[in-house]
């Protein structure tokens, strides 16, 4: 068989195997059924369609009719740093680090440090632009988690409402 589709092929594996991590995951969860789901119910049925969805893509990949093969390219090193940096910080910002003396900075703080951070994985990014998107998603973010849901974590620094 004839691989037509880089791009399709390699996106259906990764679908496949990242539906079968979190189905094996679920696993070690109880389960339950449709009328009592248990912590492992949704991660165990996304897992089997995330499975599902990745292998009738890979299938696809060797139907497919893309002139050129449709080659995955190169890797873009730039985004995939700054994106997952972010998440770095955000996580970092949000709890903290006592083991290297980082306190715990809040919601909003983390927020602003995520979006400006994942900002610069645009080669002509603004400060300014991700600025304000930091502003709106925070603003978003204290509406929807604190104020409608009522969940109770840091949304400040300790030092700020001390």
């Amino acid at each position: 068989m004839k691989l037509a589709s880089q791009r399709d092929f390699f996106s259906g594996l990764m679908f496949t195997i990242v539906g079968v991590a979190f189905a094996v995951g679920a696993t070690n969860f109880e389960v339950g059924n449709a009328a009592r789901m248990g912590p492992g119910y949704f991660p165990l049925l996304l897992g089997i369609l995330l499975t599902v969805l990745g292998v009738a893509i890979t299938a696809q990949s060797f139907r497919s009719k893309a002139p050129d093969g449709d080659p995955i390219g190169r890797i873009a090193w730039r985004p995939l740093g700054f994106v997952l940096g972010a998440n770095l910080v955000f996580g970092v910002l949000l709890v903290g680090l006592p083991s290297f003396g980082i306190p715990a900075m809040g919601l909003i703080v983390a927020i602003y440090g995520l979006v400006v951070t994942a900002g610069f994985a645009r080669p002509k990014s603004s400060v300014k632009e991700s600025l304000f998107l930091a502003t709106l998603l925070a603003i978003g973010s204290y509406g929807a988690f604190v104020y409608m849901l009522n969940l109770q974590f840091p949304v400040w620094p300790a030092f700020l409402t001390a």
